[in-house]
């Protein structure tokens, strides 16, 4: 129902109120869009039961488009006093004190963010339980331009890697420009160590194929190399969380997919939008891969047989 530019809808047992639902967030692009608050609710409540589980129990960061895509961005971390008490919060340490982040641990919470204009869900790589701890582990495969054949190079040769070192791992679209290889670990070793365990990964790679890759952070430094990013791997911070909406013309979507699907040729960063990503999300393309954690100790080793 709506009223005075105000809809309720359902999630769960909950309402939530969503307002001015009309209002346009994306514009279009693509041939897709524009996209107004009401498209972006029906497609995260149509999601959530695919995004929620990858939310559930995770500190998020939250980044917020009042204005739509025109309009100012903020980047929120603490959970303003002003929200329902149902949602779930959780206060983790910084440097100088603590911070109170929000936690989306059903589809309520979900829809209550969509309304705040919460366009793009940035996930912390551990739980709650173990915030010190990640149970995820992640290689960003940045190219240094829009080229997505330098992308599935890199996917593919991380792919074999990770197999040798017998780590199972998991493909995501980032909905901007590279992928994601998402590893499931468990929550056994702190950041400083899985974040030292991905870089001999990438510096393995490198060193094998020094023309196509590169570790340099620093921009000038790449030329026209796919940067291995795998600073994401520390404490306090983030990625972009499966399903989640990004900041761009068209509304595309960070999407799992298998590896089966690298092979597409239709496939690119951008594949998927508000319009069809839940038809991906329904074929479940990491069907019993995200339910097979490992501890890094023994895929070390074999690393290291490797010559890491």
């Amino acid at each position: 129902m709506s009223a005075g530019g105000v809809r309720t809808v359902r999630a769960g047992r909950r309402r939530v109120e969503v307002h001015r639902p009309d209002k346009v967030i994306l514009p279009a692009g693509d041939g897709a869009g524009p996209y107004t608050k009401g498209d972006l609710v029906e497609y995260h409540r149509a999601v959530a039961p695919f995004m929620v589980p990858h939310l559930r129990g995770r500190p998020l960061m939250l980044e917020r488009h009042p204005d739509g895509l025109g309009g100012p961005t903020f980047m929120q971390k603490n959970t303003p006093e002003g929200y329902p008490e149902w949602i779930t919060r959780a206060e983790v340490a910084k440097e100088g004190g603590t911070v109170v982040h929000t936690v989306c641990d059903d589809s309520a919470t979900l829809l209550y963010l969509v309304d705040q204009a919460a366009l793009t869900l940035h996930r912390w790589l551990s739980r709650t339980t173990s915030v010190r701890r990640p149970d995820r582990l992640v290689f960003d495969l940045d190219p240094s331009g829009d080229d997505f054949a330098q992308v599935r190079t890199a996917a593919r040769l991380l792919g074999d890697l990770l197999g040798e070192l017998r780590l199972p791992s998991g493909l995501m679209t980032t909905g901007s420009r590279g992928l994601h290889v998402v590893v499931p670990l468990t929550p056994r070793q702190e950041f400083d160590e899985v974040r030292e365990f991905a870089r001999e990964v990438a510096e393995k790679l490198v060193g094998g194929h020094p023309g196509l890759l590169t570790t340099a952070a620093r921009k000038k430094d790449r030329g026209d190399r796919l940067y291995l990013d795998i600073q994401r791997n520390a404490y306090a911070q983030t990625a972009v969380a499966p399903y989640t909406v990004r900041a761009r013309p068209g509304a595309p979507v960070a999407t799992p997919v298998s590896w089966d699907q690298l092979d597409d040729p239709a496939l690119h960063a951008r594949r998927w939008t508000v319009a069809d990503a839940v038809d991906q999300a329904r074929t479940r393309p990491w069907e019993g891969i995200m339910s097979r954690p490992r501890s890094l100790g023994p895929a070390r080793r074999r690393l290291r047989a490797l010559g890491g």
